[in-house]
């Protein structure tokens, strides 16, 4: 059977509609080259928060709040809530002030520091989902604190894991038996960059 011709173009047709506000800080992001997701990892954030229930979510790394506006979009159904973690307190400021604008003030807590801190102060078995996208060399110091902290059955995604700093993490998560993982090599329009790697685990011990 054959394949789509210029499947790269064909696919760019299905970007997922934004409404102004995520286009905005799109626009902002490419001015100022911060880093997001992009709308394809942002719907298919919202549609893992939908599709898992998810009432609790953890984010590494807010930015400008861009992808934490995509899940508290998604767990919304199931009145859940999101704390997203940010190094840099002027970008978490930027963070809240979106977040608020997208009416989501009240489900998504921004806290301030260290990821490998805060998590170490968070009570465990409590996320259902966690999104990880802080710095690549910080994913498998992370990762244990994931495990702590996600629900048997829990959900972890994380991004960018095509990054050469991301390949211990990539090793280490595969080799433990406590998750059920699967790396995919995506395209990934608008995202940054547009061909990288995601990763998807399931917490099972």
């Amino acid at each position: 059977m054959s394949m789509i011709t210029a499947a790269e173009q064909y696919f760019r047709g299905f970007i997922p509609p934004r409404d102004e506000l995520i286009r905005e800080l799109e626009q902002e992001a490419h001015r100022e080259g911060v880093p997001i997701v992009g709308p394809v990892v942002g719907e298919l954030l919202y549609i893992l928060a939908r599709a898992t229930r998810a009432e609790r979510v953890l984010e590494l790394g807010a930015a400008t709040g861009y992808s934490a506006i995509y899940l508290a979009r998604g767990c919304e159904p199931a009145n859940g809530r999101v704390v997203t973690l940010e190094w840099d307190e002027n970008m978490a400021a930027r963070a809240r002030s979106n977040i608020a604008q997208a009416g989501l003030a009240d489900r998504v807590e921004v806290q301030v520091g260290d990821a490998q801190k805060l998590m170490a102060d968070m009570a465990g078995g409590m996320f259902d989902l966690i999104f990880m996208d802080i710095d690549k060399e910080g994913y498998l110091l992370a990762l244990a604190h994931c495990h702590r902290l996600l629900k048997t059955g829990g959900l972890l995604v994380a991004d960018n894991v095509g990054f050469a700093a991301a390949d211990p993490f990539n090793q280490g998560i595969f080799a433990d038996q406590r998750w059920r993982v699967v790396p995919l090599l995506c395209f990934l329009p608008d995202h940054s960059p547009e061909k990288d790697g995601l990763a998807f685990a399931v917490k099972v011990a």
